[in-house]
């Protein structure tokens, strides 16, 4: 009994030192952030294959890197968009979902799941709202037309960074989909 006492005393530091991260929550599902940002209405899921010269322009434009060349979106029948993307807070990933109108503006942004142990203030309501009605023509930038949290510092860059690249795809890519 003390030589299994023992192990698992020497088991269960190493099994902390593992796992990547103490701090996790999800705060809505794909279906629960769909229905949120665009409640009653039916969204047709696609996979959008971005061509390298495609992926060129939007980092250029974006001025954000273009990680996956090949992910799934929902439209409207109306021509808006849902995006379920991923960006990078401090160390890990932050989960968030952004809708979009016919005409390219934000009419949302929700977080679905969040990992770091600090930021999480990016879930703030008012945070989220500064989003709604931009375009790719605004500049998308922190702490000049996007206001940073303290203490979310990167969360806050990096949404605003993935939102931007949302925005010039769909303004290069998906807005003449018909």
């Amino acid at each position: 009994m003390a030589h299994a006492s023992r192990l698992l005393c020497l088991a269960l530091p190493a099994a902390l030192v593992g796992s990547t991260s103490g701090y996790a929550v999800t705060y809505l599902t794909v279906e629960q952030a769909q229905a949120a940002l665009w409640p009653g209405v039916k969204l047709a899921e696609t996979t959008i294959k971005l061509t390298p010269g495609q992926r060129k322009a939007i980092e250029k434009a974006a001025h954000v890197r273009v990680r996956q060349p090949e992910f799934t979106a929902w439209r409207t029948p109306a021509g808006g968009w849902f995006f379920v993307d991923q960006v990078v807070g401090k160390h890990e990933f932050i989960t968030y979902a952004v809708a979009l109108t016919a005409d390219g503006a934000v009419a949302g942004l929700e977080i679905l799941d969040y990992r770091e142990t600090y930021g999480g203030e990016v879930r703030n309501e008012k945070w989220r709202a500064q989003f709604a009605g931009k375009t790719s023509a605004a500049p998308l930038k922190l702490d000049q037309d996007i206001k940073n949290l303290s203490g979310a510092t990167l969360s806050c860059r990096n949404l605003t960074d993935g939102v931007k690249r949302l925005l010039v795809i769909y303004d290069l890519v998906l807005k003449n989909l018909r």
